[in-house]
C-alpha cells in the first residue's frame, strides 16, 4: 500500500503531538460543539475560535495555509445554506428578480454558518494532522464509543486505500494495453470512452469485493475479534488533564465573549 492519498497526519515532535489521543480527540468536539452553539453575528468570538485553531496549528508546527487549504474543500458543500439569504425576515438590502431579497437577518445567517463550519473543519483537520488515525479510533472506544461503530469507521478507512490501490491498478492495466503510435491520436468515440469506464466501474466492484473478503479473512488469522488492538497504553499524564482543563475553560470563555461582550 503506497497511496497516502486519505492520510494527512504530519509527523512532528510537538507537545500536542504528544497528547493523549483521548484529549485531542474531546478537546475537538468539543470545540466543535462550541462553535456551532455561537449565535449569528458573534463575529469577535468566530475571530477568537479561528486564532485558538491557527495558533494550536503553530504550537504543533502545522503550517496556517495547510489547515486553510485542507478546509476549502467543505465550501462547495456549504451553497446548500445559501437560500437562507432569500427567506429570513429582516431590512431588505438588494431586491432581484423573480421577487428574491436579500435581507440583513438571512446574510448575517449564512455568513456565520460559513464561518462556523469553515472553523470546525480546520479543527478537525488539525486533529488528523496531529494524531494518526488509528490513535482516534481507539480514543473512541476509550470515550465508550461502541465498539460496532468504531469498527465501521476503520474498515471505512482501510477500504479507502484499497480501493485506491485497486484504482491505480485499473488504470496500470489500461496504459499497459494502450499502446499508440507517437504520430497517431489514441481514442475513439465519447460512447467508446462511456463504455470502457462502465467496463472499468464493473471491474473495480468485482475485485474490491474480491480483495475485502481477502482482507477480512487475513485478519480473523491474525487474531480480529472486532475490538483494534493497541500497544500503546494511552495513560493520562498531568500535562493531559491540565491542557484538557484549560481547553474547557477557553471554550466556556467563548461562549461568554459571543454573549456578552
Amino acid at each position: 500500500m503506497h497511496l497516502n492519498t486519505f492520510d494527512h497526519y504530519q509527523q512532528h515532535s510537538s507537545w500536542i503531538h504528544q497528547l493523549d489521543p483521548r484529549v485531542k480527540v474531546l478537546v475537538a468536539i468539543l470545540f466543535i460543539i462550541s462553535t456551532a452553539l455561537l449565535p449569528d453575528g458573534a463575529w469577535l468570538a468566530y475571530t477568537l475560535s479561528w486564532a485558538l485553531v491557527i495558533t494550536a496549528g503553530l504550537v504543533a508546527h502545522i503550517q496556517p495555509w495547510f489547515l486553510v487549504k485542507r478546509s476549502l474543500l467543505v465550501l462547495p458543500f456549504l451553497l446548500a445554506a445559501v437560500t437562507i439569504i432569500f427567506t429570513l425576515p429582516g431590512t431588505v438590502l438588494w431586491t432581484g428578480p423573480y421577487g428574491l431579497t436579500i435581507t440583513d437577518t438571512g446574510l448575517v445567517r449564512f455568513l456565520s454558518i460559513l464561518f462556523r463550519s469553515w472553523v470546525s473543519l480546520q479543527m478537525a483537520v488539525l486533529l488528523t494532522a496531529t494524531t494518526r488515525f488509528p490513535d482516534v479510533l481507539h480514543a473512541l472506544r476509550h470515550l465508550k464509543v461502541p465498539a460496532i461503530l468504531v469498527s465501521i469507521l476503520a474498515f471505512m478507512y482501510r477500504y479507502l486505500f484499497v480501493l485506491a490501490d485497486e484504482v491505480t491498478r485499473l488504470l496500470r492495466a489500461r496504459a499497459a494495453r494502450s499502446a499508440q503510435l507517437p504520430t497517431q491520436h489514441g481514442g475513439r468515440s465519447v460512447w467508446w470512452r462511456a463504455k470502457i469506464a462502465g467496463n472499468m466501474v464493473g471491474q473495480l466492484l468485482v475485485r474490491s469485493l474480491a480483495r475485502s473478503d481477502r482482507v477480512y479473512q487475513a485478519m480473523l488469522a491474525r487474531g480480529y475479534r472486532g475490538e483494534l488492538l493497541t500497544m500503546n497504553p494511552h495513560l493520562m499524564a498531568s500535562l493531559d488533564w491540565l491542557i484538557l482543563c484549560a481547553a474547557l475553560l477557553l471554550l466556556l470563555l467563548l461562549q461568554a465573549i459571543a454573549r456578552f461582550v
